[in-house]
């Protein structure tokens, strides 16, 4: 059985991601994203909960929810997924991906009537070990949706700056909306405070995105 090259520990920030089999669709529809969305918000919390029958507005104000983790970021695109995390307990981003993963796949084989491994192996992870790196995923992910509409862009450059941003804009299956202040129920997947305060205004965050589209240099 193959081992995973990175610890996690308390206090450090990670890269998770994760995508189909052969890099099938995971997503196929607003369902399928919301879901995930869903599970996203309600398994980040240390005790075992029955997911049927919840009700999310209330469930989000709960005081006694105890998180496993602190997400910082997040982005689903139809073949894989990306997360920026960090550990609240010890083993919190192992008992949550495995909570999530497991959750996922189950309703995904039971909707689409198939058995078997949906994902491509266990989550793969980058420990970001660096100030430059870090705020760097901050972008990297928001950013992602971009190639749904021009799959080039990271070699070629954005034509039509405003196009892109009209885009990202609209698209709810990530954090960015989050960011730019939009006010909605997956606010509450996120805990930013415990990640540095690198958009501490609105405004700080678009003209990160901004400088990324003009001058990024994505890997």
């Amino acid at each position: 059985m193959a081992t995973r090259k990175i610890s996690f520990e308390k206090g450090e920030f990670y890269h998770l991601y994760n995508r189909g089999n052969s890099k099938q669709e995971i997503f196929h529809n607003d369902n399928d994203y919301n879901h995930f969305i869903f599970l996203l918000l309600i398994l980040n919390n240390q005790k075992n909960i029955e997911l049927r029958n919840i009700q999310v507005s209330k469930y989000i104000h709960n005081p006694d929810i105890e998180p496993l983790v602190s997400i910082g970021a997040y982005v689903l695109m139809p073949n894989h997924f990306h997360i920026l995390i960090t550990e609240k307990i010890e083993g919190g981003i192992s008992k949550f991906m495995q909570k999530l993963s497991t959750a996922y796949v189950m309703y995904y084989n039971k909707k689409y009537k198939r058995t078997g491994s949906l994902f491509e192996g266990k989550f793969k992870s980058q420990h970001l070990n660096t100030d430059k790196y870090l705020k760097y995923i901050f972008s990297y992910i928001h950013l992602n949706p971009i190639k749904l509409i021009d799959k080039h862009w990271k070699e070629k450059g954005i034509l039509n700056k405003k196009v892109v941003i009209d885009y990202i804009n609209k698209y709810t299956y990530s954090s960015y909306l989050d960011y730019i202040g939009t006010k909605r129920i997956q606010n509450s997947i996120l805990n930013t405070k415990d990640f540095p305060d690198y958009f501490p205004t609105k405004n700080s965050f678009n003209v990160e995105m901004s400088d990324w589209l003009s001058y990024g240099d994505f890997e």
